[in-house]
């Protein structure tokens, strides 16, 4: 290469062009890093935050215990149900009221869980707290409030899917019995 350059000046110039070359070099790879180390934290924290997210849907649930309802003899259907529910297990608070029943019957039908829907049977207020709280859920099935009438038959069945904030959702099939009798509330 420097075979060629018989001038010392000559020579001294091509040694700092390589020099510029190679400092450039550094800078690009340099700035790459940066680029390189700023997009893994940005990744860390949307991996950090998106595994959160999914823990709490797993985890952030309530179960249901039992589930009545009260059967109307002179029409012949189940006009209510009551759903009683409790905290998961290892599970943070839940707030029903923040909390969504999807009844899928005949027809399908969503209900924003309001306060006057949810009774403290074990705790206070709306919130299921510990996992020894329970909660009663009151579905009114007549049409008169969000839900369309639903009245189930005997023989009917219709699922019931509890969903909370956190996106948990937990089933339950209401089955009301056939024959039903001479009772006015029947476990479903």
């Amino acid at each position: 290469m420097f075979e060629n350059i018989h001038n010392d000046e000559e020579r001294g110039q091509v040694g700092i062009g390589t020099l510029i070359v190679f400092i450039a070099l550094v800078l690009v790879a340099a700035i790459a890093a940066g680029v390189l180390i700023n997009t893994a934290g940005f990744l860390q924290n949307q991996a950090e935050s998106t595994g959160q997210e999914s823990t709490n849907q797993v985890t952030n649930g309530v179960n249901v215990i039992g589930s009545t309802g009260i059967y109307d003899g002179s029409s012949g259907t189940v006009d209510n149900v009551t759903i009683t529910v409790s905290l998961s297990p290892g599970a943070d608070p839940v707030d029903l009221t923040d909390a969504q029943v999807e009844f899928l019957g005949s027809s399908a039908s969503i209900k924003e869980l309001e306060a006057a829907d949810i009774t403290a049977v074990k705790g206070s207020g709306t919130t299921l707290s510990d996992s020894s709280d329970r909660m009663e859920i009151f579905l009114d099935l007549t049409g008169s409030t969000d839900l369309p009438a639903e009245q189930m038959s005997p023989g009917d069945e219709a699922e019931v899917v509890i969903t909370t904030e956190d996106g948990s959702q937990t089933t339950e099939v209401l089955n009301v019995p056939d024959p039903v009798g001479d009772k006015t509330a029947v476990m479903l």
